[in-house]
C-alpha cells in the first residue's frame, strides 16, 4: 500500500494575510481608516466644506465653536473647519507628489547603483551620505527660500529631502540580489542590465520600499505645515495646516483655543495615521511575518 505523501499547506494570500494583520493589531485597522478617510475629505473637500474657505465676513470674528460653526471662524470671519477640510486636499496633495517623486527617482537611482557596483556604487553612497549630512528640514527652507515658495518649489524640496532613504534602501537591497539565481537566469536569457533592474529586481524590494512610502508621507506633511508655519511654504489665504497654526498661534494667549487647536489636531492625526500605517503595511507585505 503506497503512502499518502503530505502536502503543505498553500501559503497564505496578501488578502488574507492583510485581514488577520488588522484583526489582530486594532492599531492598524484605525490608522487605515484614518488614512482612507483623510483621502475622502482631500477628494471631496469642495463639496464638503460648509462655507467657501477664503470668504470672510468680519461680523462673526473670532467666535468659538457653535452650531453654525463648528470648529469656530477667524479674525477675519472665516469658517475654521471649511479650512481645515480645503487645506487637506493640498496638504494631501504636496504630500503625494513629492513622496511619489522621491519614490520612483530613488527606486531607479538605488537600484542602478546597487546593481552596477564599483566607483558608481561609491559616488552615489557619499552623494546620499552628503546630503543626509544636512538636517533635512533646514535643507528644504533652503530650497524653497532659493526657489521661491510656490508649491511646485515645495514638492520639489520635499521630494529632495526624502530622495536619499529610498536611494540608501534600493541600493542595499538590490546590491544584495544582484547575484541571486533568477537575476543570473535573466541574464543569461539575454536581458540588458537595466532590464533586469528594472523587471526583475525592483519589483523584488518595492513591497518593503512601500513601508518607507508611508512612514514618508507623514513626514511630508509635516514637512510642509512647517515651511507654511515660518512664512516659506504655501502663501495667506491659501487654506494650508501650518498656516492655521501660524494664524492661530497669535491668539491662543487671548483664549481663543480654537484657532490653534482644530488645525493642529487634523495635522497631528494625518501624520499619526500615515506613521501607524506604515507599522501595518510592514506586518503585511513582510514575508517573514507570515505564518
Amino acid at each position: 500500500m503506497n503512502a499518502v505523501s503530505p502536502t503543505l499547506a498553500p501559503p497564505p494570500s496578501t488578502l488574507r494575510h492583510a485581514a488577520y494583520v488588522l484583526r489582530e493589531n486594532p492599531l492598524t485597522a484605525v490608522a487605515a481608516a484614518g488614512a482612507t478617510l483623510l483621502c475622502l475629505v482631500a477628494v471631496f473637500s469642495p463639496w464638503l466644506t460648509p462655507y467657501d474657505p477664503v470668504a470672510s465676513d468680519v461680523s462673526v470674528a473670532l467666535q468659538p465653536p457653535s452650531a453654525a460653526h463648528w470648529a469656530g471662524t477667524d479674525q477675519l470671519g472665516r469658517d475654521v473647519l471649511s479650512r481645515i477640510v480645503a487645506a487637506t486636499r493640498l496638504d494631501l496633495a504636496i504630500a503625494l507628489s513629492a513622496v511619489s517623486l522621491s519614490f520612483a527617482l530613488g527606486a531607479v537611482i538605488g537600484g542602478v547603483s546597487g546593481y552596477a557596483g564599483g566607483r558608481l556604487d561609491r559616488v552615489v553612497g557619499r552623494l546620499v551620505d552628503v546630503l543626509m549630512a544636512f538636517p533635512l528640514f533646514v535643507l528644504a527652507m533652503a530650497l524653497v527660500a532659493a526657489l521661491g515658495n510656490r508649491v511646485e518649489n515645495i514638492v520639489i524640496a520635499t521630494a529632495i529631502i526624502n530622495l536619499p532613504f529610498y536611494i540608501r534602501f534600493a541600493r542595499a537591497e538590490v546590491n544584495v540580489r544582484r547575484d541571486a539565481g533568477y537575476v543570473e537566469a535573466a541574464r543569461a536569457g539575454g536581458e540588458g542590465h537595466l532590464a533586469v533592474v528594472l523587471r526583475f529586481l525592483l519589483p523584488n524590494v518595492l513591497p518593503a520600499m512601500a513601508v518607507q512610502i508611508s512612514l514618508n508621507l507623514g513626514w511630508a506633511i509635516l514637512n510642509a505645515a512647517g515651511l507654511s508655519f515660518i512664512g516659506l511654504g504655501v502663501r495667506p489665504p491659501t487654506p494650508e495646516w501650518g498656516i492655521l497654526v501660524a494664524e492661530g498661534a497669535r491668539f491662543i494667549t487671548t483664549g481663543k483655543w480654537w484657532l490653534v487647536a482644530f488645525p493642529g489636531l487634523a495635522l497631528m492625526l494625518a501624520v499619526l495615521c500615515f506613521n501607524l500605517l506604515g507599522d501595518g503595511l510592514r506586518d503585511i507585505l513582510d514575508p517573514r511575518m507570515r505564518t
